[in-house]
């Protein structure tokens, strides 16, 4: 979408739209106004005897010869104003607003059109005006759950999501094998044999049918198993009696061959290896079409789990002034406390566009693939408990460790045992290290025993969780732990109401990166296409706003930055978004068909439809 210019450097976000003005905001919005004003009056120099002298002596100091001149003083900032729009602050103290007033990056102003154009700026010529013809704003998304690495990757590999059988997978596939030469690795991501007739995973005889000659790893949309064919296995040197790594596991059949499918980090790790990296400028391109693609989805911030080479490349976007979203880097839980002092030490840890945070430690699997660590076994394969991916007292020991070394902890678990683990090992933190503000959190926190919930609060230890895994996993997910254990599953009211924090994000790119899917989730908990009648599990929707909350200042206080982001208000970064339906009048069906018109971060525009 073009903007047009006005002779007042006025700027509409849709010349077509009505730009009659809506009703002013609460006059409670006065007092934060004029507070800036003032604010603004109070940093003025004021007069004092020594001032006067030293500025009354500065032209006798320059050599009358040098003709030189005191620099002329730097314009004032310039002040960007958004008017008559409906915007939802997500304060509760001033919910709506129709204007704000963006300067140096933050809100300066924000209430109603009157307080904006008479105490904000509104009066200077030098003011960009932008008019919002009554559409809906809402602070940016920080999504608490990403890998953009591995989406980035993804973006230059072979693409599976949807594909819905395996016949379609080998389709896909034998059209990449046509683009490479003999002996290229192919690698690829996406495929969910959840969605095929057969729900069987897939093998490598039949990938090696359309690729005997280049090695092939192919991801499952978890990221937790994958399937290699036949040469990518010879060229890892798994054989039939390579012994399981620990924690992961080679699939068997009956007669005890391979059949290509590798579960877990350890396993699929030991084929991967083998992949050529790729080189920097791939690495940039995939991150840059990955950071389009968030900004297009009014995400403002994440909390980012990918690779150091990755953080490196966000780090020279932010040195070009190309970052378009703010990046919490999350730093990996086993490498050595050494290592990780050095990588919070170069990396930082407050720079509002990038910094480092959580260190990450995977404790299981997924439910999907049964790899998740259940206290019981799978209801639907009774031969399984999930696996364990770390032994509970080495997690413990580790985690004291890096705890008593400032470092804030994020333990992936999804089954019920694999809760429990982390809860414990929390537990035995804060007990064995001085007191202080910690946040661990528990990533996906997606099948809980019932009588765990209540510790997330008592123990302050944040459930940051993703909505829409719930929308994609409720086709199967009760199948696979049966009715008592889907209770304590996705049980973002219960966690709520026992007053733990929520912080929501979306898991991208194991889901996309799109919040709409989150925010229906939250409320209906039924299928994208509807049902069932009244959600599953209804007992276990929240609000819109509470989900929003979530995924704003939720997510924000998930990384100790709520002080700074999540809500509209004075002082806080200008990261918000402008969306085509006011998501509070319109029924939650629509949320999903609900676009993005602009993205602001910082108070720059990162993102516009056409």
């Amino acid at each position: 979408m073009k903007s047009t210019t006005r002779p007042s450097r006025a700027t509409d976000l849709n010349p077509t739209l009505d730009q009659s003005p809506l009703a002013s905001a609460p006059s409670a919005f006065a007092a934060p106004c004029r507070g800036a004003l003032k604010r603004d009056l109070r940093e003025r120099p004021a007069s004092h005897p020594i001032l006067l002298f030293l500025l009354l002596s500065v032209p006798f100091l320059i050599p009358a010869s040098t003709g030189a001149q005191a620099p002329p003083p730097p314009p004032p900032p310039r002040t960007t104003l958004y008017l008559h729009g409906r915007i939802y602050t997500n304060d509760p103290q001033h919910p709506w607003a129709s204007a704000i007033a963006v300067r140096e990056g933050k809100i300066v102003c924000i209430g109603g059109i009157e307080q904006i154009m008479l105490e904000c700026g509104g009066g200077n010529e030098d003011a960009e005006t932008i008019q919002l013809g009554g559409k809906f704003v809402m602070p940016g998304f920080n999504d608490a759950h990403v890998h953009l690495g591995s989406a980035a990757a993804d973006m230059l590999a072979v693409r599976l999501n949807g594909v819905a059988s395996v016949e379609e997978l080998q389709k896909h596939l034998a059209d990449a094998v046509a683009s490479h030469k003999e002996g290229d690795w192919i690698t690829g991501s996406g495929w969910d044999h959840t969605l095929w007739p057969d729900k069987k995973f897939p093998t490598r005889q039949q990938l090696d049918t359309v690729s005997p000659k280049n090695p092939v790893l192919l991801t499952h949309i978890s990221g937790h198993v994958a399937v290699a064919n036949s040469l990518a296995l010879q060229l890892a040197g798994v054989t039939k009696d390579t012994a399981n790594p620990k924690g992961g596991e080679f699939e068997r059949d009956a007669n005890h061959e391979l059949t290509g499918m590798l579960e877990e980090g350890s396993a699929i790790g030991l084929v991967q290896q083998y992949v050529p990296e790729a080189s920097t400028t791939e690495r940039r391109h995939g991150i840059e079409l990955v950071l389009a693609e968030v900004a297009k989805n009014g995400v403002t911030s994440v909390q980012d789990n990918s690779d150091w080479e990755d953080f490196l490349v966000y780090r020279d976007l932010k040195d070009e002034n190309k970052l378009t979203v703010r990046i919490t880097e999350w730093l990996h839980f086993t490498s050595s406390v050494a290592e990780l002092q050095n990588e919070r030490s170069e990396g930082g840890t407050s720079d509002p566009w990038l910094k480092t945070g959580a260190l990450k430690m995977v404790t299981d699997g997924a439910l999907g693939s049964r790899t998740a660590a259940m206290l019981a076994p799978y209801s639907d394969d009774p031969s399984t408990s999930g696996i364990m991916a770390i032994e509970p007292d080495k997690l413990r020991q580790m985690a004291i460790e890096r705890d008593r070394a400032g470092f804030q902890l994020a333990f992936h678990a999804i089954g019920d045992k694999a809760n429990r683990v982390a809860l414990d090992v929390f537990e035995a933190v804060a007990k064995a290290n001085p007191k202080r503000d910690r946040r661990d959190r528990i990533e996906h926190a997606q099948v809980v025993a019932p009588e765990y919930l209540p510790r997330f609060a008592a123990l302050n230890v944040i459930a940051s969780m993703q909505p829409s895994h719930q929308t994609t996993d409720m086709r199967w997910a009760e199948q696979r732990v049966g009715p008592d254990r889907i209770k304590g599953a996705y049980a973002w009211a219960t966690l709520q109401k026992s007053g733990a924090h929520l912080a929501f994000g979306t898991d991208y790119d194991v889901e996309p990166i799109n919040p709409m899917r989150g925010l229906y989730a939250c409320v209906t908990r039924e299928l994208p296409e509807g049902g069932p009648a009244g959600g599953w599990q209804p007992q276990e929707k929240i609000s819109l706003d509470d989900c929003i909350r979530a995924y704003t200042i939720g997510s924000a206080y998930a990384q100790f930055d709520e002080s700074r982001k999540g809500t509209l208000k004075v002082g806080q970064f200008a990261d918000f978004i402008i969306l085509s339906n006011d998501l509070t009048k319109v029924p939650p069906s629509d949320y999903t068909k609900t676009v993005v018109l602009r993205t602001v971060v910082g108070g720059r525009t990162v993102y516009q439809s056409r």
